[in-house]
Protein backbone atom coordinates (compact mmCIF):
# COMPACT_ATOMS: atom_id res chain seq x y z
CA UNK A 1 0.00 0.00 0.00
CA UNK A 2 1.29 3.54 -1.11
CA UNK A 3 1.17 6.46 1.78
CA UNK A 4 -1.75 8.50 1.40
CA UNK A 5 0.33 11.10 3.15
CA UNK A 6 4.15 9.96 3.60
CA UNK A 7 4.89 11.68 6.86
CA UNK A 8 8.13 8.70 7.06
CA UNK A 9 9.93 10.30 4.24
CA UNK A 10 9.30 13.83 5.16
CA UNK A 11 11.10 12.78 8.45
CA UNK A 12 14.16 11.02 6.90
CA UNK A 13 14.54 13.74 4.68
CA UNK A 14 14.98 16.48 7.91
CA UNK A 15 15.88 13.69 10.30
CA UNK A 16 19.46 15.25 11.25
CA UNK A 17 17.87 18.62 11.80
CA UNK A 18 15.10 17.70 13.35
CA UNK A 19 16.84 15.02 15.79
CA UNK A 20 19.16 18.14 16.63
CA UNK A 21 16.15 20.78 17.32
CA UNK A 22 14.79 17.92 19.65
CA UNK A 23 17.85 17.32 21.74
CA UNK A 24 18.17 21.03 22.08
CA UNK A 25 14.81 22.01 22.98
CA UNK A 26 14.95 19.26 25.62
CA UNK A 27 18.43 19.88 26.63
CA UNK A 28 16.65 23.31 27.81
CA UNK A 29 14.06 22.14 29.81
CA UNK A 30 11.58 24.92 28.99
CA UNK A 31 8.74 22.49 27.24
CA UNK A 32 6.45 24.73 27.15
CA UNK A 33 6.39 28.31 25.40
CA UNK A 34 10.25 28.45 25.31
CA UNK A 35 12.57 30.46 23.10
CA UNK A 36 11.60 28.14 19.63
CA UNK A 37 7.54 29.28 20.47
CA UNK A 38 8.79 33.12 20.48
CA UNK A 39 11.33 32.31 17.14
CA UNK A 40 8.51 30.15 15.28
CA UNK A 41 5.63 33.23 15.57
CA UNK A 42 8.07 35.57 14.59
CA UNK A 43 9.23 33.74 11.34
CA UNK A 44 5.25 32.62 10.74
CA UNK A 45 4.15 36.13 11.03
CA UNK A 46 6.43 37.44 8.46
CA UNK A 47 5.86 34.87 6.15
CA UNK A 48 2.03 35.25 6.04
CA UNK A 49 2.46 39.09 6.36
CA UNK A 50 0.95 39.86 9.35
CA UNK A 51 2.14 41.84 12.49
CA UNK A 52 1.46 39.49 15.16
CA UNK A 53 1.09 35.40 15.37
CA UNK A 54 0.14 33.77 18.50
CA UNK A 55 1.13 30.30 18.81
CA UNK A 56 -1.23 27.74 20.64
CA UNK A 57 -1.63 24.05 21.44
CA UNK A 58 -4.71 23.02 18.12
CA UNK A 59 -6.16 24.22 15.25
CA UNK A 60 -9.44 24.45 17.33
CA UNK A 61 -8.16 26.25 19.69
CA UNK A 62 -6.64 28.81 16.87
CA UNK A 63 -10.06 29.41 15.92
CA UNK A 64 -11.55 29.45 19.86
CA UNK A 65 -9.72 31.94 21.27
CA UNK A 66 -10.49 34.73 18.60
CA UNK A 67 -14.35 34.28 18.75
CA UNK A 68 -13.39 34.56 22.96
CA UNK A 69 -11.70 37.23 22.60
CA UNK A 70 -14.40 39.13 20.35
CA UNK A 71 -16.42 37.74 23.03
CA UNK A 72 -19.11 35.54 20.65
CA UNK A 73 -21.35 34.46 22.52
CA UNK A 74 -24.91 33.44 22.61
CA UNK A 75 -27.67 35.51 21.09
CA UNK A 76 -24.71 35.76 18.14
CA UNK A 77 -24.79 33.91 14.73
CA UNK A 78 -21.40 32.80 13.19
CA UNK A 79 -21.65 32.13 9.73
CA UNK A 80 -19.51 29.01 8.20
CA UNK A 81 -19.71 26.32 5.09
CA UNK A 82 -21.67 23.32 6.09
CA UNK A 83 -18.67 21.23 3.97
CA UNK A 84 -15.49 21.52 6.11
CA UNK A 85 -14.12 19.59 9.19
CA UNK A 86 -16.18 19.32 12.19
CA UNK A 87 -14.04 22.22 14.45
CA UNK A 88 -14.92 24.98 12.26
CA UNK A 89 -18.75 24.62 13.62
CA UNK A 90 -17.76 23.62 17.04
CA UNK A 91 -15.57 26.58 18.20
CA UNK A 92 -19.01 28.34 17.92
CA UNK A 93 -21.30 26.17 19.35
CA UNK A 94 -18.59 25.75 22.22
CA UNK A 95 -19.07 29.62 22.84
CA UNK A 96 -22.51 29.64 23.02
CA UNK A 97 -22.84 31.02 19.41
CA UNK A 98 -25.04 29.33 16.93
CA UNK A 99 -23.52 28.37 14.04
CA UNK A 100 -25.20 29.13 10.44
CA UNK A 101 -24.59 27.03 7.71
CA UNK A 102 -23.29 28.28 4.06
CA UNK A 103 -23.94 26.09 1.13
CA UNK A 104 -20.26 26.05 -1.09
CA UNK A 105 -19.64 26.70 -4.58
CA UNK A 106 -19.67 23.16 -6.26
CA UNK A 107 -16.35 23.76 -8.00
CA UNK A 108 -14.17 25.58 -5.33
CA UNK A 109 -16.27 24.08 -2.46
CA UNK A 110 -15.38 26.47 -0.54
CA UNK A 111 -18.23 28.94 0.76
CA UNK A 112 -20.82 30.37 -1.56
CA UNK A 113 -20.37 34.25 -1.10
CA UNK A 114 -24.17 34.88 -2.78
CA UNK A 115 -25.46 31.90 -0.26
CA UNK A 116 -23.48 33.78 2.59
CA UNK A 117 -25.30 36.99 1.78
CA UNK A 118 -28.99 35.09 1.73
CA UNK A 119 -27.84 33.32 4.79
CA UNK A 120 -27.53 36.90 6.22
CA UNK A 121 -30.01 39.04 5.48
CA UNK A 122 -32.66 35.54 6.47
CA UNK A 123 -30.90 35.62 10.01
CA UNK A 124 -32.04 39.52 9.97
CA UNK A 125 -35.02 39.20 8.84
CA UNK A 126 -36.25 36.71 11.86
CA UNK A 127 -34.34 38.75 14.02
CA UNK A 128 -33.33 36.50 17.16
CA UNK A 129 -29.79 36.39 16.32
CA UNK A 130 -27.67 39.02 15.75
CA UNK A 131 -25.13 38.58 12.58
CA UNK A 132 -21.68 38.76 14.46
CA UNK A 133 -19.10 36.78 12.30
CA UNK A 134 -18.30 34.94 9.54
CA UNK A 135 -15.85 31.96 8.87
CA UNK A 136 -14.70 31.36 5.56
CA UNK A 137 -12.63 28.03 5.05
CA UNK A 138 -9.58 27.44 2.87
CA UNK A 139 -10.49 23.83 1.77
CA UNK A 140 -8.20 21.07 0.48
CA UNK A 141 -5.36 23.98 0.48
CA UNK A 142 -7.48 26.49 -2.41
CA UNK A 143 -8.13 30.05 -0.42
CA UNK A 144 -11.83 31.21 -0.20
CA UNK A 145 -13.15 34.24 -2.51
CA UNK A 146 -11.64 36.70 -0.07
CA UNK A 147 -12.61 39.31 -2.08
CA UNK A 148 -16.49 38.68 -2.13
CA UNK A 149 -16.88 37.36 1.08
CA UNK A 150 -14.63 40.61 2.72
CA UNK A 151 -17.09 42.80 1.12
CA UNK A 152 -19.97 41.18 2.27
CA UNK A 153 -18.50 40.97 5.89
CA UNK A 154 -17.89 44.79 5.65
CA UNK A 155 -21.55 45.36 4.40
CA UNK A 156 -23.25 44.03 7.43
CA UNK A 157 -20.91 44.86 9.56
CA UNK A 158 -19.44 41.23 10.42
CA UNK A 159 -15.84 40.05 11.44
CA UNK A 160 -13.92 37.69 9.63
CA UNK A 161 -11.96 34.55 10.95
CA UNK A 162 -10.16 32.84 8.21
CA UNK A 163 -10.05 28.82 8.53
CA UNK A 164 -6.62 28.62 7.03
CA UNK A 165 -5.95 24.90 8.57
CA UNK A 166 -5.50 23.48 5.03
CA UNK A 167 -4.71 26.59 3.35
CA UNK A 168 -1.66 27.51 4.70
CA UNK A 169 0.78 28.43 1.92
CA UNK A 170 -2.06 28.93 -0.39
CA UNK A 171 -2.43 32.62 -1.82
CA UNK A 172 -4.69 34.83 -3.14
CA UNK A 173 -3.49 37.23 -5.18
CA UNK A 174 -0.33 38.46 -3.14
CA UNK A 175 -1.65 37.59 -0.13
CA UNK A 176 -0.54 34.39 1.45
CA UNK A 177 -3.65 32.26 3.55
CA UNK A 178 -3.47 33.44 7.25
CA UNK A 179 -4.19 37.17 6.36
CA UNK A 180 -7.28 36.78 4.34
CA UNK A 181 -9.26 38.03 7.21
CA UNK A 182 -9.47 40.64 10.58
CA UNK A 183 -8.03 37.03 11.88
CA UNK A 184 -7.01 33.76 10.37
CA UNK A 185 -6.37 30.44 12.06
CA UNK A 186 -4.69 27.22 11.14
CA UNK A 187 -3.23 24.12 12.54
CA UNK A 188 0.07 22.12 12.90
CA UNK A 189 -1.60 18.71 12.69
CA UNK A 190 0.76 16.73 11.51
CA UNK A 191 -1.00 15.88 7.90
CA UNK A 192 -1.52 19.29 7.25
CA UNK A 193 1.44 21.20 4.69
CA UNK A 194 2.46 22.36 7.58
CA UNK A 195 2.27 19.35 10.13
CA UNK A 196 4.14 19.67 13.70
CA UNK A 197 4.80 15.95 15.19
CA UNK A 198 1.65 16.40 17.73
CA UNK A 199 -1.12 19.15 17.81
CA UNK A 200 -0.19 22.43 16.96
CA UNK A 201 -1.58 25.83 15.59
CA UNK A 202 -1.52 29.44 15.35
CA UNK A 203 -3.68 32.57 15.32
CA UNK A 204 -2.49 35.33 12.96
CA UNK A 205 -3.80 38.96 13.09
CA UNK A 206 -2.72 42.90 11.87
CA UNK A 207 -4.61 43.73 15.47
CA UNK A 208 -2.07 43.58 18.57
CA UNK A 209 -4.37 44.39 21.15
CA UNK A 210 -6.04 41.43 19.85
CA UNK A 211 -3.12 39.32 20.05
CA UNK A 212 -2.22 40.50 23.70
CA UNK A 213 -6.03 38.84 24.30
CA UNK A 214 -5.42 36.34 23.00
CA UNK A 215 -1.88 35.46 24.35
CA UNK A 216 -3.27 36.02 27.60
CA UNK A 217 -6.27 34.00 26.79
CA UNK A 218 -3.75 30.98 25.72
CA UNK A 219 -2.58 30.49 29.56
CA UNK A 220 -6.25 30.72 31.34
CA UNK A 221 -6.24 34.22 30.82
CA UNK A 222 -3.15 35.50 32.96
CA UNK A 223 -2.50 39.39 33.41
CA UNK A 224 0.93 40.56 34.08
CA UNK A 225 2.18 38.87 36.99
CA UNK A 226 2.21 35.32 38.01
CA UNK A 227 -1.62 34.03 39.54
CA UNK A 228 -3.38 37.06 38.52
CA UNK A 229 -5.77 36.25 36.02
CA UNK A 230 -8.16 39.09 34.23
CA UNK A 231 -10.05 37.04 31.96
CA UNK A 232 -11.03 33.75 31.35
CA UNK A 233 -9.03 31.43 29.12
CA UNK A 234 -8.02 28.26 28.09
CA UNK A 235 -5.00 26.28 28.60
CA UNK A 236 -3.40 26.41 24.91
CA UNK A 237 0.14 26.77 25.40
CA UNK A 238 2.20 25.71 22.48
CA UNK A 239 4.47 22.99 23.40
CA UNK A 240 8.57 24.25 22.81
CA UNK A 241 9.26 20.68 21.31
CA UNK A 242 6.79 20.85 18.45
CA UNK A 243 7.89 24.75 18.00
CA UNK A 244 11.04 23.38 17.25
CA UNK A 245 10.40 20.66 14.99
CA UNK A 246 8.16 23.24 12.83
CA UNK A 247 10.86 25.54 12.96
CA UNK A 248 13.10 22.90 10.96
CA UNK A 249 10.00 22.16 8.83
CA UNK A 250 9.44 25.88 7.65
CA UNK A 251 12.40 26.03 5.98
CA UNK A 252 11.57 23.28 3.87
CA UNK A 253 8.33 24.12 3.20
CA UNK A 254 8.60 26.19 0.16
CA UNK A 255 10.19 23.80 -1.69
CA UNK A 256 7.54 20.97 -0.26
CA UNK A 257 4.97 23.57 -1.88
CA UNK A 258 6.76 23.75 -4.88
CA UNK A 259 6.67 19.47 -5.09
CA UNK A 260 2.95 19.86 -4.10
CA UNK A 261 2.34 22.07 -7.29
CA UNK A 262 4.65 19.27 -9.36
CA UNK A 263 2.42 16.53 -8.12
CA UNK A 264 -0.96 18.63 -9.00
CA UNK A 265 0.60 19.14 -12.20
CA UNK A 266 1.04 15.63 -13.13
CA UNK A 267 -2.15 14.42 -12.08
CA UNK A 268 -4.22 17.08 -13.60
CA UNK A 269 -2.15 15.95 -17.06
CA UNK A 270 -2.76 12.27 -16.12
CA UNK A 271 -6.49 12.67 -15.36
CA UNK A 272 -8.01 15.39 -16.99
CA UNK A 273 -8.40 14.23 -20.78
CA UNK A 274 -10.27 11.01 -19.22
CA UNK A 275 -11.98 12.43 -16.37
CA UNK A 276 -12.54 16.26 -16.41
CA UNK A 277 -13.90 16.27 -12.25
CA UNK A 278 -10.52 17.19 -11.25
CA UNK A 279 -9.96 19.99 -8.80
CA UNK A 280 -10.21 23.58 -10.12
CA UNK A 281 -7.84 26.90 -9.33
CA UNK A 282 -9.40 30.13 -10.08
CA UNK A 283 -7.07 32.36 -11.82
CA UNK A 284 -4.56 34.77 -9.27
CA UNK A 285 -5.00 31.72 -6.72
CA UNK A 286 -2.62 29.65 -5.01
CA UNK A 287 -3.59 26.06 -3.48
CA UNK A 288 -1.16 24.51 -0.96
CA UNK A 289 -2.50 21.13 -2.14
CA UNK A 290 -3.37 19.40 1.22
CA UNK A 291 -5.78 17.29 -0.29
CA UNK A 292 -5.77 16.09 -4.12
CA UNK A 293 -9.81 15.78 -4.47
CA UNK A 294 -12.02 14.63 -7.65
CA UNK A 295 -15.70 13.42 -8.25
CA UNK A 296 -17.57 10.36 -8.92
CA UNK A 297 -20.62 9.10 -9.38
CA UNK A 298 -22.04 8.57 -5.91
CA UNK A 299 -23.26 5.31 -6.45
CA UNK A 300 -20.26 4.14 -7.58
CA UNK A 301 -17.80 5.52 -4.86
CA UNK A 302 -17.50 3.11 -2.61
CA UNK A 303 -16.54 0.15 -5.24
CA UNK A 304 -14.17 2.43 -6.50
CA UNK A 305 -12.17 2.57 -3.27
CA UNK A 306 -12.82 -0.63 -3.02
CA UNK A 307 -11.11 -1.66 -6.12
CA UNK A 308 -8.07 1.05 -5.76
CA UNK A 309 -7.50 -0.92 -2.18
CA UNK A 310 -7.07 -4.19 -3.95
CA UNK A 311 -4.20 -2.17 -6.31
CA UNK A 312 -3.09 -1.16 -3.13
CA UNK A 313 -4.23 2.70 -3.34
CA UNK A 314 -5.52 4.07 -0.48
CA UNK A 315 -8.34 7.02 -0.71
CA UNK A 316 -9.96 8.96 1.84
CA UNK A 317 -13.51 11.07 1.70
CA UNK A 318 -13.23 14.28 3.35
CA UNK A 319 -16.06 15.05 4.47
CA UNK A 320 -18.83 12.67 3.74
CA UNK A 321 -21.49 13.91 5.89
CA UNK A 322 -22.10 17.84 5.83
CA UNK A 323 -22.34 20.48 9.17
CA UNK A 324 -25.92 21.53 9.37
CA UNK A 325 -26.43 17.21 8.95
CA UNK A 326 -24.77 15.97 11.93
CA UNK A 327 -26.78 14.84 14.73
CA UNK A 328 -25.13 17.20 17.27
CA UNK A 329 -26.51 20.41 15.39
CA UNK A 330 -29.91 18.73 14.85
CA UNK A 331 -31.37 21.20 17.36
CA UNK A 332 -30.67 24.09 14.56
CA UNK A 333 -33.45 22.17 12.28
CA UNK A 334 -31.42 20.91 9.13
CA UNK A 335 -32.63 19.05 6.82
CA UNK A 336 -31.72 17.20 3.79
CA UNK A 337 -32.01 19.31 0.33
CA UNK A 338 -31.40 22.85 2.40
CA UNK A 339 -27.52 23.01 1.43
CA UNK A 340 -27.53 21.32 -2.41
CA UNK A 341 -23.91 22.29 -3.40
CA UNK A 342 -22.48 20.85 -0.29
CA UNK A 343 -24.53 17.87 -0.12
CA UNK A 344 -23.72 17.02 -3.58
CA UNK A 345 -20.04 17.23 -3.06
CA UNK A 346 -20.50 15.31 0.12
CA UNK A 347 -21.65 12.24 -2.03
CA UNK A 348 -19.10 12.34 -4.85
CA UNK A 349 -15.77 13.70 -3.63
CA UNK A 350 -13.11 11.39 -3.60
CA UNK A 351 -9.45 12.41 -2.49
CA UNK A 352 -6.04 10.48 -3.91
CA UNK A 353 -2.44 10.50 -2.26
CA UNK A 354 -1.60 13.69 -2.03
CA UNK A 355 2.28 14.95 -0.40
CA UNK A 356 5.39 16.07 -1.97
CA UNK A 357 7.59 12.94 -1.79
CA UNK A 358 5.20 10.77 -4.36
CA UNK A 359 7.22 9.17 -6.89
CA UNK A 360 6.01 9.47 -10.49
CA UNK A 361 6.30 6.10 -10.71
CA UNK A 362 3.75 5.68 -7.40
CA UNK A 363 1.05 8.47 -9.03
CA UNK A 364 1.25 6.74 -12.25
CA UNK A 365 0.23 3.58 -10.07
CA UNK A 366 -2.57 5.91 -8.58
CA UNK A 367 -4.01 7.55 -11.71
CA UNK A 368 -4.10 3.96 -13.27
CA UNK A 369 -5.87 2.16 -10.41
CA UNK A 370 -8.67 5.44 -10.07
CA UNK A 371 -9.34 5.15 -14.24
CA UNK A 372 -9.41 1.72 -14.38
CA UNK A 373 -11.54 1.40 -11.19
CA UNK A 374 -13.81 4.26 -12.50
CA UNK A 375 -14.09 2.23 -15.73
CA UNK A 376 -15.17 -1.48 -14.19
CA UNK A 377 -17.32 0.44 -12.13
CA UNK A 378 -19.44 1.97 -14.50
CA UNK A 379 -19.34 -1.55 -16.26
CA UNK A 380 -20.65 -3.55 -12.81
CA UNK A 381 -23.60 -1.04 -12.56
CA UNK A 382 -25.08 -1.20 -15.90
Amino acid sequence: MIPFIDLKKQYESLKPAIDEALIKAASSVRFILGPEVQELEKVLAEYVGVRECVACANGTDALALPLLAWDVGPGEAVFCPTFTFFATAEAVALRGATPVFVDVNPVTYNIDPAGLEEKILEVKREGVLRPRAVIPVDLFGLPHDYESVARIADEHGLVVLEDAAQGFGGCYGGRRAGSLGQVGATSFFPAKPLGCYGDGGAVFTDNSDLAEIIRSSRVHGTGGRRYEHVRLGLNSRLDTLQAAVLLVKFEAFPRELEARQVVADRYERALLPAHPHIPAVPGGLRSSWAQYTVRVPETRRQRIMELMREDGVPTMIYYPKCLHLQPVFAYLGGRPGQLPAAEKASREVLSLPMHPWLEPADQDLVVRSFLEALEKSGDEAE
